[in-house]
């Protein structure tokens, strides 16, 4: 049976066409070196190499092919190595991560870098999507991670709360609401409000914090809800006067960009302050924890002035 030593010593003389050479290519001494091509040779029953002097050798035409396999044997063994030295470097790989759609936006710039710095040999591949979509992927392996709003229980999952964020009433800067400096829950259902669509779960927990909303009649009026694709196209809807929304605070930080700080006002909650927690989830069996806790860490280092980071504990198993 031929060794992986003999298989490096013959592609070496392969490639040198010298005994000497390849001798010194393996750190070996040229007896140590011509006493394993001959073993191997005397294995396979081939004559590998013709030897054009003391030193000097050309390869035999059976001897390219049994160079050719070896390569290819030696080139696999590398990569056999490499996959197990990123199992022993969980933070050597990249880190599949699925967010909800009213995080990624938000989240991701402020995120980036100090993971980078932190784990600067695990890129992460981003997916986007709403909640149910995520937890399927994770559950068959398609993802390592979702960052996620609580409540969410899965079989075999392994839920970490990392933040808390705020929410915050979106109106038009010429609203009536416009002129207050805070906003009661209660008030929402008197005014016509924008809803993410189903299948978000920011739009039950709006829904969670005014139940009269969506009922179709509030106050003796006609109480509409207007539905929008996400929280970029609710908040143009809100600039062009369609109505009133709620958004989580990290959303609100770039409206500068986006052209709307003039058209549209945001005012916090008055008392008891609706918000979310934001969490990790994973699998609770994945093989690399280590590379999920960089995450978690790189989130609450970098988060957005609004949001408050919830102290790192001992992760809940689901299921």
């Amino acid at each position: 049976m031929a060794s992986l030593t003999e298989l490096r010593y013959v592609v070496a003389v392969a490639r040198e066409l010298h005994f000497g050479r390849a001798a010194a290519r393996c750190f070996v001494s040229q007896p140590t070196l011509s006493v394993g091509v001959k073993r191997l040779e005397e294995s396979l029953g081939v004559q590998i190499f013709e030897r054009a002097s003391r030193s000097e050798v050309q390869v035999t035409p059976e001897g390219r092919a049994i160079i050719e396999q070896a390569e290819r044997v030696l080139g696999e063994m590398e990569r056999l190595e490499d996959l197990a030295h990123t199992r022993r470097d969980p933070l050597a790989a990249p880190l599949r991560v699925g967010l909800i759609h009213t995080v990624g936006p938000y989240l991701l710039p402020h995120l980036i870098g100090r993971l980078h710095e932190l784990a600067p040999r695990m890129p992460i591949e981003i997916t986007e999507g709403m909640t149910a979509d995520l937890a399927e992927q994770l559950e068959h392996g398609e993802l390592d991670v979702v960052v996620l709003s609580l409540p969410f229980e899965a079989p075999g999952v392994t839920v970490e709360p990392v933040y808390r964020e705020p929410f915050t009433v979106a109106v038009p800067a010429d609203h009536p609401l416009a002129e207050q400096d805070a906003v009661e829950p209660d008030q929402l259902a008197e005014h016509d409000l924008l809803l993410l669509g189903r299948g978000h779960c920011f739009r039950d927990q709006v829904l969670g914090v005014c139940p009269r909303c969506n009922d179709g009649r509030t106050f003796g009026r006609l109480q509409r809800t207007l539905e929008g694709g996400s929280l970029e196209t609710m908040r143009m809807m809100v600039a062009s006067g369609a109505g009133i929304t709620v958004l989580p605070c990290a959303s609100t930080e770039n409206s500068e960009a986006t052209g709307t700080r003039t058209l549209v006002r945001y005012l916090p909650f008055g008392r008891d302050i609706p918000a979310r927690d934001i969490a990790l989830a994973s699998r609770r069996r994945f093989s690399r924890p280590q590379a999920v806790a960089v995450l978690a860490r790189s989130i609450r280092e970098t988060l957005p002035a609004c949001c408050q980071p919830l102290p790192a504990g001992e992760p809940v198993s689901r299921g």
